[in-house]
């Protein structure tokens, strides 16, 4: 495999991707740390704009563009689609003549941890790297949690101080071909960062952010910028439609929905991503492409199946 070394001399290569765009601040300050150490050849693939929960969504259908930008001390683009597409562009040697050896996404505004991983774009910038062989690793900070306060910018760098050595570890992995390749790592910081009790490594949890929709008077109530699109539903010919006064008609009017996270999770066993995070430690989750079913469940459906199949021959 083609890596970085063949263009960067003894230095490994970095790209660095998010889902927050090229200009947040997790992205820059953890580009930033990475330069300063004067280690890595950094290369930057990113979207051009926030691309939040954006999971491991590709643009199949309409065309990507990419502009070359300036981020002090790496060589950079921003991509107008989402984090796997801005990984896969990365890697694919259109634009960029070698492979990176590690791919890092980060550093997220908000923390990654159970069944929210599903939805993270930040995760998905990084499974992306590791479909295709490549070492990858996720990397947020939990800055939401911090009720009352305002977010310390300063902060990302304390996060991204805090992942070099990680991130120097699995290049040294890498270059003594003794990294595993069936599994990409996943890092959530705590709001404390500075007061942090070390790494752990844990497993994935279960706890996600149960979100509920609040109806709201109009398209831009409360900051929502984006256009909503609206689809009118015609009934088909000779159904009954309801002519109930208190129903509202989609032919008439239509109702507008803000998406909004409505419950703080609940926090799972100590050995896990989550409630390791709420402990104050650094937690260093493997994860896989998809993540496995539990033990207990394997063991239920392989006594289950074979009945399935004998009632299934029956009808036959």
């Amino acid at each position: 495999m083609e890596n970085g070394n063949s263009v960067s001399g003894a230095k490994p290569t970095v790209m660095v991707t998010n889902d927050d765009g090229i200009d947040a601040p997790g992205l820059r300050a953890l580009v930033a740390a990475l330069v300063s150490t004067n280690l890595f050849h950094v290369v930057v693939f990113a979207p051009d704009s926030e691309r939040s929960a954006a999971s491991h969504c590709v643009s199949w259908q309409r065309v990507v563009t990419v502009k070359k930008v300036d981020v002090p001390g790496a060589t950079a683009f921003a991509v107008s689609g989402t984090p796997a597409d801005s990984t896969s562009l990365g890697i694919s040697k259109k634009i960029f003549p070698s492979l990176p050896d590690l791919v890092v996404s980060g550093i997220n505004l908000g923390c990654n941890c159970g069944y929210d991983i599903v939805y993270s774009g930040t995760v998905g910038g990084a499974r992306e790297a590791f479909f295709h062989g490549i070492p990858s690793v996720a990397v947020s900070y939990d800055c939401y949690n911090m009720v009352g306060r305002k977010l310390n910018v300063d902060n990302f760098t304390l996060c991204a101080e805090a992942s070099i050595p990680i991130i120097t570890a699995m290049l040294a992995e890498i270059k003594n071909k003794t990294y595993p390749q069936n599994c990409f790592l996943n890092i959530n910081v705590p709001r404390e960062v500075a007061n942090n009790k070390g790494y752990r490594l844990t497993k994935q949890g279960k706890c996600f952010y149960k979100m509920g929709w609040t109806q709201v008077t109009s398209e831009a109530q409360e900051g929502t910028t984006s256009p909503t699109k609206v689809m009118e539903i015609k009934p088909p010919e000779n159904t009954e439609v309801c002519t109930d006064e208190s129903a509202l008609s989609t032919k008439e009017e239509h109702l507008v929905f803000k998406l909004d996270t409505a419950e703080t999770p609940a926090v799972d066993n100590d050995d896990t991503d989550y409630s390791s995070l709420q402990a104050g430690y650094i937690t260093v989750t493997p994860l896989s492409a998809l993540s496995p079913a539990e033990i207990d469940s394997v063991a239920f459906f392989k006594k289950w199946l074979p009945g399935v199949c004998e009632r299934f021959s029956s009808t036959l």
